[in-house]
């Protein structure tokens, strides 16, 4: 009986280190992987580095310094991780746009260790600069993104498609290039086109009468005094453009529109169709100068009515 036992016990040992010593496969089956995800760790930027400008731009280079892209527990802590991911986007706005989109792209690339991890941090960019939901939507910032998705090695040909249609889009109309024309027409049967506008500056307002974010901004534009200023000195041109096909419906909402206003429909649809424009957000607004250069793009109102007054002081 004595035998017996000393050698259940010694089976039992036996069996307790093949479980420590043995493979992955054998010791963690049932066991769950550890979590080391607690908190997110900012880099330690130089003391000497004093001026505002260095430490923005140390920052978003060494930003994720302390992350391991290969840790898939990232994607378990939005809190965590998502709040990092909105406190990066805004410090961006601090840097040089060439910093922004260098250190943009080669945060994607990192995330290139893991495809679990790459697809969450890429769909936080979504979210976050893409979405025209977004307050933080900003298409200079999303760009390096795609540009990081199209050279994946993780992503297979199919799987860069909606990437690669989102970047052609995202090249036209961008800020220093010469905004796309096209032709529109008004409520009198009268025609007219983008380039035709030789004012100082030129603010395109694509919209659709009757939503509410459309009613929002023109409210906002109407009551903006450096606008009405401008319009009342011949320096601006606010041109209200309708890209779609219920005309009916744009017609009982034209006295909702200031007279001073160019207020017209896309006759031929050419903006939506030929997609001239980007319209993943109604309304949208445009500022350009008398070339017709971009100057901002898809900006909010208030964007706009700053811009303006920031030169009308220059």
């Amino acid at each position: 009986m004595k035998t017996n036992i000393n050698i259940l016990f010694t089976l039992c040992i036996l069996l307790l280190c093949a479980c420590k010593s043995g493979n992955a496969s054998n010791q963690c089956e049932n066991e769950a992987p550890r979590d080391t995800i607690t908190t997110f760790t900012l880099p330690a930027i130089p003391q000497m580095m004093t001026a505002p400008e260095q430490r923005a731009e140390f920052l978003v280079k060494h930003y994720w310094d302390h992350v391991n892209f290969a840790d898939t527990n990232y994607i378990h802590h939005p809190e965590i991780t998502e709040q990092a991911w909105a406190d990066y986007c805004d410090i961006l706005n601090h840097v040089p746009l060439k910093t922004a989109q260098e250190a943009m792209r080669k945060t994607i690339e990192q995330t290139n260790a893991d495809k679990k991890v790459f697809t969450y941090i890429t769909d936080l960019a979504d979210k976050y600069l893409y979405d025209p939901n977004s307050p933080m939507r900003n298409e200079e910032f999303y760009i390096p993104v795609l540009d990081a998705m199209l050279t994946s090695p993780l992503l297979e040909e199919i799987e860069k498609v909606r990437p690669k249609a989102r970047r052609e889009l995202a090249q036209k109309n961008r800020i220093g290039t010469k905004a796309l024309n096209f032709n529109y027409t008004l409520a009198s049967g009268a025609q007219g086109s983008l380039y035709q506008q030789q004012t100082d500056y030129i603010l395109l307002f694509i919209n659709n009468p009757g939503c509410h974010a459309c009613t929002e901004t023109i409210d906002a534009l109407k009551n903006a005094p450096i606008i009405n200023q401008l319009l009342e000195q011949k320096k601006l041109t606010v041109l209200s453009v309708y890209p779609d096909e219920e005309l009916d419906e744009w017609r009982k909402h034209l006295n909702e529109f200031p007279k001073e206003w160019i207020n017209g429909y896309d006759k031929k649809f050419a903006i939506k169709e030929q997609q001239l424009y980007d319209l993943k957000a109604i309304p949208t607004l445009y500022l350009l100068n008398k070339e017709k250069t971009v100057l901002l793009k898809d900006a909010p109102a208030q964007a706009i009515e700053e811009y303006l007054l920031m030169k009308s002081e220059q």
